[in-house]
């Protein structure tokens, strides 16, 4: 099995972790944010779930489906979190479609809020780029 590959298996993990996140006791406080950041509802659990499953399944399937999944999730993930800095929402659970954009924000809680996002997309896509590459 190849790097690409199990770097898809990674994401799945980390993915159904963050799935699970809001039913772990002690993850979120009394308002409800996860780590006292950001909140996560039902649809991000769904989203999550689902990008977990298709992490699993690009990793056992093949290189070309790892390096598809790598570079899909990962300009997708990585423009969600760039959108949320810059609006406050993110795309993929349709925040800017539903709600006022916010306006650009640096601060400590909006950069942490979309990290995530940010560092999964970002890894994600360099890593689906070396692949396709090598291919």
């Amino acid at each position: 099995m190849s790097w690409f590959r199990r770097l898809c298996l990674v994401y799945a993990v980390i993915l159904l972790g963050a799935a699970a996140i809001n039913y772990i006791p002690g993850l979120t406080d009394d308002q409800g944010l996860a780590f006292g950041i950001f909140a996560l509802d039902p649809f991000d659990d769904a989203l999550h779930l689902v990008s977990a499953i298709w992490a699993a399944l690009a990793g056992y399937l093949s290189n070309r489906s790892a390096t598809l999944f790598l570079i899909l999730f990962g300009a997708a993930y990585l423009g969600d979190g760039v959108f949320g800095i810059f609006t406050g929402w993110g795309y993929l659970d349709f925040g800017i479609f539903t709600n006022p954009s916010l306006g650009p924000d640096l601060s400590f809680l909006r950069i942490a809020a979309n990290l995530p996002h940010i560092g999964l997309g970002a890894v994600a896509l360099v890593a689906g780029l070396i692949s396709a590459r090598r291919a």
